[in-house]
Parts: C-alpha cells; structure tokens; sequence
C-alpha cells in the first residue's frame, strides 16, 4: 500500500511539472496576431489627440504616477494580497521609459500581457481587460505616450511573496484565466450600447474594482460587474447595476462626469477615477457607458432576513438615532434625503446598506466627492473617527442601515475597530 501511494504521489508531480510546463510554453510561444496593423496612415496631429484622450478614459495616469512625481513616470507602489507591484515608467524617455518602444510593442503589452522583451507582465497591468482595445486604439494610445515628457526614472523591482513571485506561476494563472481578444460588438445593440460596452469591459476596466475575485485575484466575470471588496484597500465597489436601486441612466452619466448626482457621490478610490480620468471623457463616451450600465440585468434581490431587533439592538438603534440628529441631520436630513447634489442621500443608499466598510470609513475618516468641471466646489464630510469610539460608531452606523427602509444587518464595534486601522490609500 505505502509503493502504491508513492507511485500516486510521483504521478501527481510529473501531472503538475507537466501542466506548468505547457503553461510556460503555451505563454512562451503563442502570440496571437501581435503585429496585427492598425489604422492605415492616420493623420498624426489627431491620433495623438485621440490617444491622449483614451489615456484619459483608460486612468493611466493613475498607476503609473507616483505620489507627487512626474506624470506618467511610474514608481507607484500598488499593494496586492500577494505583495506589491511597482508601475513602469511609460513616459517617452528611451532608456528607463517607452521611448524606443514601436507600436507593435505597446500592442504585444496591451493586447497579450507581453513586455516588449518578452516577459511575462502581472495583471495589476490590467491586460486581461485592455485586451479588448482596438489595434487602432492601442496606436493612438502609444502615439500620444510618445509625446509624454521623457522623464529619467528607472523601474523598481516588485516585492511579490514567494511563490507569487515565479514566473511558472503567473504563466499558469494566465492560461487558467487570460484569453486574448479585441471587443466584439453584439449586432443586436445599438451602437451606444456597443460603445459603452466597449469602454466599460475595455479601456475603463471597471470589473478591476466592481467584480469580486478569486483567492488567485482572478476577477469573477461570470458575475459580471456585480460588486467587490478591492483587495488590500478596504473600500467595496457596488454593483454596476443602476436600475436595482432606482438610478435612472441620466443619474449614471451626471455621476460619472462630475462626481455627484441625485443618487450618490463618489468618494474612495471612485472620486479619483471621476477626478482624474471620466471628468475628460467625451459626453457621448459618458452617455455610452451610462447606458450600457443602465442596460445590465439587475442582481438577484437578496434573501437574507435580519431578524426583529431584540431589546439590547433597540438600544443601540437608539443611541444611533441620537448620534444622527447630533451630527448627520444638518447635511443628510432628519429622513435621510440629503440634499442634491451637495450632500447625498443615506436612504437606500447601495453604499450604505451593502457591504458596512464604505460607511463605517466614511464616518471614521469623512472625505470629499470629486473636485470637477461640473462640480468645482464640492462639500465635503468631516472624520468623526478622533470623536466617536467604536461603540459609538457601530451604534451610528448601525442606525443608518437599519432607517428608512434600509433594513441592512447591524454593525459591531469590533468590525468598525478592524477598518479604523486600515490605511487611508
């Protein structure tokens, strides 16, 4: 019996050294059409212009900026459950930039994962999203990174754990869960429809934050952009789904465009997305991605029961209510309306009554919408984290879900206790 486990045990080994094997070779040597031409002889002047504003709609500047530093330069330090990877430079410098890259290159990294020697990229990069881009966008893209101010940086290293950080590993990953291929459009929808999709699967990659994922980080798409908890951050992303919670497509767009709306505002790492990239996108890309998302089929309505409160939950209901008209009525309004588009609405909130991280954070550290073209001066919401205790704010917070028909779980002192020590990035 013990020859016959170790010959099953040996089996299993030459299966696994096997599959990692063909894993590295099928990601090794398959590359599909990576010098697949792009628009022929596009006017310059308009290409750059055009991938100046795709960079705008993809984020880029995002990552790939550090913490006051130079545009584009790189050198952020983007934390993962498995470590942290750090952005390349990217502007037009040919030694520690793209400089000296071609077009095909940025094509192989936009549309395969591929760095221009060859290695393999991690998907912090989101290629498994950008794959999607058109050859044509990709060189307007690189056209307009070309004109970047080069900037001499050079790339840091990444600090993956082991085992995270083997090669054979990622090549795996990507054969388990990465498949190249340029958006598609449904013949069946409208062209906005197409061109929403098109932004909101692609360029955008919004499942990067609003689709949960896997214990591999895999983003679970089967689910579609039915929410997440970002890893390591600390904030969900709800559901893209406008329709479940009464957002009408125009909410969306006004949302999207300026940070504010009747139904909500943006705030966490929404607000910079609106700030620094949705704010410089075209209105009809805005429009397009608002219907789009304004078409998604709403999520199955949760079946959960929360019971009656017994009598020591009514108490801190209590308190809560008590907490709320000492500090919350003046902005959000003794029944939870707020007032548009200064101070959003609490009452059927998704932020509020899904997962309780985004308002016990908000009531801990406060924060502001976006600063935008359509909304300059926005009002913000101080920290109450230095004047409320634990108790003290799991009561609030509690309250806020249970009123006005929110009837989302309660909140414990130890849950708000666990997210006060999460940073604020």
């Amino acid at each position: 019996m013990t020859q016959l486990i170790k010959r099953l045990l040996l089996v299993a080994v030459a299966v696994v050294i096997l599959v990692l094997g063909g894993a590295v070779a099928w990601q090794t040597w398959h590359e599909p059409d990576a010098d697949a031409p792009g628009a022929v002889h596009p006017d310059p002047q308009q290409q750059v212009k055009q991938g100046a504003l795709l960079a705008r709609a993809g984020d880029c500047v995002a990552c790939h900026t550090q913490r006051g530093g130079q545009p584009y330069a790189g050198g952020r330090s983007i934390a993962t459950p498995f470590g942290a990877l750090v952005s390349p430079n990217i502007t037009a410098d040919p030694v520690t930039g793209i400089g000296s890259w071609k077009a095909n290159d940025f094509w192989r990294a936009l549309h395969n994962g591929k760095s221009r020697d060859g290695h393999l990229l991690y998907p912090a990069f989101p290629y498994t999203d950008y794959t999607r881009i058109t050859r044509a966008d990709s060189d307007a893209m690189f056209a307009f990174f070309q004109t970047v101010t080069p900037v001499v940086q050079a790339n840091q290293p990444h600090t993956l754990r082991f085992p995270y950080n083997q090669p054979v590993l990622l090549a795996l990953w990507r054969t388990l869960y990465f498949r190249p291929g340029v958006y598609q459009p449904e013949p069946a929808k409208s062209a906005a429809w197409n061109r929403g999709a098109y932004l909101v699967t692609g360029l955008g990659h919004c499942s990067g934050c609003h689709a949960g994922r896997n214990v591999l980080g895999a983003t679970d798409n089967d689910n579609g952009l039915s929410g997440g908890l970002i890893p390591v951050s600390g904030w969900y992303a709800p559901a893209l789904t406008p329709g479940a919670s009464g957002w009408t497509q125009h909410d969306l767009a006004a949302f999207l465009k300026t940070g504010v709306s009747a139904r909500g505002a943006a705030f966490g790492p929404m607000a910079e997305v609106v700030q620094q990239s949705l704010q410089y996108v075209p209105d009809d890309d805005i429009a397009a991605m608002a219907a789009y998302l304004a078409a998604a089929p709403a999520p199955v309505a949760s079946t959960e029961q929360h019971p009656e409160p017994d009598a020591a939950a009514r108490d801190v209901l209590q308190q809560g209510a008590k907490l709320y008209d000492d500090h919350c009525t003046s902005c959000h309004k003794a029944d939870g309306r707020g007032v548009t588009p200064f101070y959003p609405p609490l009452a059927g909130a998704r932020t509020v009554t899904g997962a309780p991280v985004n308002p016990v954070r908000m009531v801990l550290n406060g924060g502001y919408a976006p600063s935008t073209t359509g909304n300059p001066q926005p009002h913000g919401m101080p920290p109450f984290g230095q004047l409320l205790d634990d108790n003290a704010t799991a009561a609030v917070v509690s309250y806020i879900r249970h009123a006005w028909g929110n009837n989302a779980a309660p909140v414990s002192a130890f849950v708000v206790n666990r997210y006060r020590a999460v940073p604020l990035e």
